[in-house]
């Protein structure tokens, strides 16, 4: 399956709201909200001690869906959705 429908398929999967995540053992506190009855999804991750940040909207209706992340390139967005861990509880 290529990377952008595995895109899709995982960011359709997160639920809206605040979850603590890891990217490459990095930890992130993301932020999901669905607007406009499911035609735009905005999501915000902030790296945790740093300055990183992953930020985009998203229009799953608009062809195969329609990434514009903003001020970044469309991989590492792709890439931060694909490989990102829930963080467990201890």
């Amino acid at each position: 399956m290529p990377l952008k429908k595995l895109f899709h398929k995982k960011l359709l999967t997160l639920e809206d709201g605040s979850y603590d995540v890891l990217y490459y053992n990095k930890r992130y506190l993301l932020s999901k909200q669905t607007q406009l009855n499911g035609k735009l999804i905005k999501l915000y991750a902030q790296e945790l001690g740093d300055n990183d940040f992953i930020s985009l909207n998203y229009y799953p209706q608009i062809g195969d869906g329609l990434l514009r992340p903003c001020e970044m390139p469309d991989d590492k967005v792709i890439d931060f959705i694909l490989c990102l861990k829930f963080e467990e509880s201890v």
